[in-house]
């Protein structure tokens, strides 16, 4: 399996700040960026996470079930698994399994954030609005969350997503990007946090497991 240093790459040129302070509502259709919701009926992803100075590689599952849950296990190639989380409709979350090095409060609270920007899961179309700085070629869809915002950034015609960031009110404190849509599906995602050592970076495989 080839290296995922390509995502880090995209993450690092989109890595410099934006200037949130200067941004300014504009009207926009912010039920646009809809179309870029991944669709994860069911699909797997080879992935790699570096956390505070630990490596972790193996195969992540996303699966929709019966029950209209989100169901997300990461485990490596020989099936040992890392951890087991259920995402479910109405926002709850729930934690099957999770190794003891990774069982901290923290760590899960940032695992679940994370994910759930990827799903686009925290996002109130009655809430939400888009910005714009007159000088960016860029739509900020902002969503306000309990701690700051979820913001989606799109070129102006709203065809490509650039990137999505959780920020505070002053900066982005995860930066992620999806790449190359496929039926409804990214080939790449990159997760960065900007505060401290936690990366993440998938690819797409080609046959989902059952």
């Amino acid at each position: 399996m080839r290296c995922l240093l390509f995502i880090s790459c995209l993450l690092t040129l989109t890595a410099c700040s934006s200037s949130y302070k200067h941004l300014q509502k504009t009207p926009g259709d912010i039920d646009c960026i809809e179309k870029f919701k991944p669709d994860f009926t069911k699909a797997l992803y080879y992935t790699e996470v570096n956390i505070i100075g630990k490596h972790l590689s193996g195969l992540l599952l996303i699966k929709l079930m019966p029950d209209s849950t989100t169901r997300m296990v990461f485990s490596n190639e020989a099936g040992f698994k890392f951890f087991d989380f259920e995402f479910s409709p109405n926002g709850n979350f729930k934690v099957y399994y999770i190794i003891d090095q990774m069982n901290k409060k923290a760590v899960i609270t940032t695992l679940r954030k994370d994910f759930e920007i990827v799903m686009m899961r925290q996002i109130n179309m009655q809430h939400g609005y888009m910005s714009r700085d007159k000088d960016s070629a860029y739509n900020y869809y902002a969503f306000p969350q309990e701690k700051g915002f979820n913001y989606y950034i799109t070129d102006t015609a709203c065809s490509k997503l650039i990137r999505m960031e959780r920020a505070s009110s002053r900066k982005a404190v995860v930066k992620v990007t999806m790449q190359d849509y496929a039926n409804g599906l990214p080939d790449t995602i990159g997760i960065m946090h900007t505060g401290f050592n936690f990366d993440i970076g998938l690819k797409r495989l080609e046959t989902p497991i059952h």
